[in-house]
């Protein structure tokens, strides 16, 4: 009996090294996923006014560019986990591997923004379920204990990083070489990712998988894909026109459809009891809030850098390093408020400091006359409050369901995130448009006729600021109407300026947007607290 528990050990620590270099080699690999998906995030704003100019864009189709990643994830992240459960979750990793490298390939082939357009779609789709997928792997592969506890916090730092340092990338990579090498740097990660994922991951599945809501996952990307498309493409047509009341409304008899099956189907994508859990809907507000403010206006930032204070690629990434490196400065210190004050506190404690660091760059911009330096400390703040926020976030909305259902409540955390981003671009893209075509108006509108202020506010915004693309017939300018000399001398600063105005109103509403949510969220946790 003594010889064969003695043999049994044996066994057991050869086995050990084995296991723990398997178990090394996947790590890795995920670690190196979550690096493409951040970065593809952070990096690529910072080429979009390259890409505007080189593929002859507009700005809403510089909005569809992002937006297609974001509305792509939502779409896959609840479904993604029943495939991996079903179909195994190392097999269903390596695909979406395989399938982002060759997506991210052809968004640096494409010669047009529709081809960029569709290859971004297939790259957020497979970089959605990527995300989904490693978070699997990484719970099968450490199961408990101190590892499991440094994997992941291995795992958020890099995904951090590649969040933090994506626009600097993107801006070294299009100052230095071609914005083409933005995608294709993905290609090599994927390479090296995809090696280290066969080697490392061991396959599982689980035999109680559920069936695949196919029905909810329609519903609701066509409910979200309806109303964003009559944010972006409303203001043309009219935000009370036929086609867009139309679309609005199929937009919102996609939702109810969607909740109709929700609270129907017997193992539903969202489980709707969770709202009922104060502590989780407090936490939910909390990611909405970061992702009516935070996320969206990093799109944007790089338009303000480069066409309102001038800087360069390279210049404008390293001035948003202020705004995305104490998102991984200040975590530490988010999760030691929430165990101190309870995320109650931390959470809208974070959102309010967020709102802070909007209307100091929003004070920063109208006292600086230019001056980078003088919206760095607003930056800064954001940054520090989104760092506060997110990690309590996390933990509470999976810590406040039981464990068979903390799947499902991350799952419904990160749609919720994916969801109001993609509402959020569009909206804000919106307002910038709106705020100048308004002071276009008032410098421009008693002396020139003729001109389509939408088109023409739509080009600036996009940071095009130069005369002869501001005049010509794309933006309906009658050049019969007016003595284009003087407009054309006068017509850059004028822009500029009424580039900043919009910016203004940006910075404005996402304060207010997210100080707003802050209250609500204070408000939700309070109800749970007192009963």
């Amino acid at each position: 009996m003594q010889l064969s528990e003695l043999g049994r050990d044996l066994a057991q620590d050869e086995r050990r090294p084995a296991q723990t270099r398997q178990n090394t080699l996947a790590l890795i690999a995920v670690c190196l996923a979550a690096m493409m998906f951040s970065l593809e995030i952070s990096s690529v704003p910072m080429i979009l006014p390259t890409l505007e100019v080189v593929l002859h864009g507009d700005f809403k189709q510089m909005q569809w560019i992002m937006n297609a990643y974001t509305l792509a994830c939502t779409t896959v992240l609840m479904a993604t986990g029943t495939l991996a459960d079903r179909f195994g979750r190392k097999r269903v990793f390596v695909v979406t591997i395989v399938l982002f490298g060759a997506a991210s390939w052809l968004c640096g082939l494409a010669s047009s923004t529709t081809a960029l357009i569709a290859s971004r779609f297939v790259q957020g789709a497979s970089g959605g379920a990527m995300l989904i997928c490693l978070v699997a792997v990484l719970s099968h592969q450490f199961p408990q204990g101190a590892p499991r506890a440094r994997a992941f916090s291995a795992w958020g730092i890099v995904l951090g990083i590649g969040l933090g340092f994506g626009p600097l990338v993107g801006g070294a990579i299009v100052a230095l070489s071609s914005w083409k090498w933005v995608f294709w740097v993905h290609v090599l990660i994927a390479v090296a990712t995809l090696g280290l994922a066969l080697a490392g991951v061991r396959e599982s599945r689980d035999p109680q998988a559920r069936k695949l809501d196919v029905a909810g996952m329609i519903t609701l990307s066509a409910s979200v894909f309806g109303f964003v498309w009559t944010i972006t493409q409303g203001a043309d047509s009219g935000f009370f026109s036929p086609s867009s009341l139309s679309v609005l409304a199929a937009s919102a008899a996609s939702f109810a459809a969607f909740v109709a099956i929700e609270l129907r189907v017997a193992h539903p994508m969202f489980d709707f009891s969770v709202f009922k859990v104060r502590r989780f809907s407090g936490a939910l507000l909390g990611s909405v809030g970061m992702n009516f403010s935070f996320w969206p206006f990093i799109i944007y930032l790089p338009i303000y850098f480069q066409s309102v204070l001038r800087e360069g690629p390279l210049a404008s990434g390293l001035s948003l390093l202020a705004y995305t490196l104490p998102t991984l400065v200040f975590p530490p210190i988010g999760e030691r408020l929430a165990l101190r004050y309870r995320p109650a506190l931390a959470i809208p404690a974070g959102l309010f400091t967020i709102g802070l660091g909007f209307l100091l760059m929003r004070a920063g911009s109208a006292l600086g006359h230019g001056d980078a330096l003088a919206v760095l400390p607003g930056c800064l703040v954001a940054g520090a409050g989104l760092g506060m926020t997110n990690t309590p976030v996390t933990n509470t909305t999976t810590g406040s369901v039981s464990a068979d259902r903390a799947g499902m409540a991350s799952g419904i955390d990160m749609s919720a995130r994916m969801v109001t981003l993609a509402i959020n671009i569009a909206l804000m893209g919106a307002l910038l448009v709106a705020g100048v075509a308004h002071r276009l108006q008032d410098a421009l509108g008693r002396n020139v006729e003729g001109v389509s202020w939408q088109a023409l506010a739509a080009r600036v915004a996009a940071g095009n600021l130069t005369p002869g693309d501001a005049l010509s017939a794309h933006a309906g300018f009658d050049a019969a109407s007016v003595d284009a000399q003087p407009f054309e001398a006068h017509f850059e600063p004028i822009a500029r300026a009424a580039l900043e105005a919009g910016f203004h109103a940006l910075m404005l509403y996402g304060g207010l947007a997210v100080c707003t949510l802050a209250v609500l969220s204070y408000l939700m946790f309070s109800r749970g607290e007192s009963r």
